[in-house]
């Protein structure tokens, strides 16, 4: 079966439906001109050489050579029948914490590291589930939208850090929010979200926003990183203690209140980080009472793409182009 990869550039065609009502103009403007001129005899015998109608054909295929392009770009290729794969899985989003609390060190070597570990466990337990990964610290970024490729998810959950977010703090509703953007909106089940963080500096926006997505079937279970005693932050790029504006060393606490009361919102579940095997396998149960969906693993499928082809032919329209002249061969 014959499918488009990027659908999404469809709209490209309408710059084709400016471009012919921009040509249309011209004409009638070039028409109009020469009406202007003068006598239409002398006109016409001063234009001689011009040819509109190889003026208009430059337009037609170059006009030809542009959709052929969008096409290509579209990328139209056929799915092949044998090697197609059906899962059957959830989705979930993972939204990861890595503002600068997260260095702090009263989990070993850090919470960071240990969010890390934990997330590539509980990923080696979800085989079946897509997974989406979100940074969030001052403010959110996708880092990754939801695949099956759980091996490329773990290169980008071992290389997140503070460095990935230039802007500090913990605005878990900016991370709950873009959470829920990678989700389809025609679905109202199967989906979750793993929120993992310390949460300091909690906003209060993030409570609302867990009612909201409670509506739209969406389960929020939130891990807390750190400890409600707290420790001091080292900053990694002096190798000293992070202190506050008047000087004193900064102890960051484990938020834990936030952290329940954003899961109890969508009747998720809030667990304190201690040991990852404990904490998965209780999410694991959890997420088990979502229903879980078939749906087609393209990143195992085999396709034929004709992205070529078209590229080719739209290079060789392009071409032809060049060589066609706007004048008549001068008459002796």
């Amino acid at each position: 079966m014959l499918q488009f990869q990027h659908k999404e550039f469809i709209w490209l065609f309408v710059v084709l439906g400016i471009l012919v009502i921009l040509f249309v103009n011209l004409l009638w403007w070039k028409k109009k001109t020469t009406r202007k001129m003068g006598d239409a005899k002398l006109v016409k015998a001063l234009t001689i050489n011009f040819s509109p109608g190889l003026f208009t054909t430059k337009f037609v295929v170059l006009s030809a050579a542009f959709v052929i392009g969008v096409i290509a770009v579209m990328n139209l290729r056929r799915q092949g029948g044998s090697e197609n794969i059906n899962r059957k899985g959830i989705d979930v989003a993972i939204a990861l914490d890595v503002s600068k609390s997260m260095l702090a060190t009263d989990l070993a070597p850090n919470r960071l590291e240990r969010a890390k570990q934990f997330i590539s466990k509980l990923m080696d337990e979800m085989p079946d589930d897509r997974i989406a990964l979100v940074l969030f610290a001052g403010k959110a970024y996708l880092q990754m939208p939801l695949t099956v490729d759980h091996g490329a998810a773990k290169l980008f959950v071992s290389s997140a850090g503070p460095d990935a977010v230039p802007q500090q703090g913990t605005m878990i509703n900016d991370a709950l929010k873009m959470s829920a953007n990678v989700f389809s909106n025609t679905d109202r089940r199967y989906k979750a979200v793993v929120l993992i963080s310390d949460g300091e500096d909690h906003d209060e926006g993030a409570v609302k926003t867990a009612a909201g997505l409670a509506q739209q079937g969406v389960m929020i279970n939130s891990i807390g990183i750190g400890s409600p005693e707290g420790s001091t932050i080292t900053d990694p790029s002096t190798g000293e203690l992070k202190k506050d504006e008047t000087g004193n060393t900064v102890i960051s606490k484990l938020n834990e209140a936030a952290l329940a009361e954003i899961a109890a919102k969508t009747n998720g579940i809030y667990i304190r980080l201690q040991e990852s095997d404990e904490a998965i396998s209780a999410i694991k149960d959890h997420l088990s009472q979502i229903e879980r969906k078939a749906y087609g693993d393209v990143s195992q499928m085999n396709f034929t793409s004709y992205y070529t082809w078209f590229a080719a032919a739209m290079f060789l329209l392009l071409l032809i182009e060049n060589f066609i002249p706007e004048r008549k061969k001068a008459v002796v």
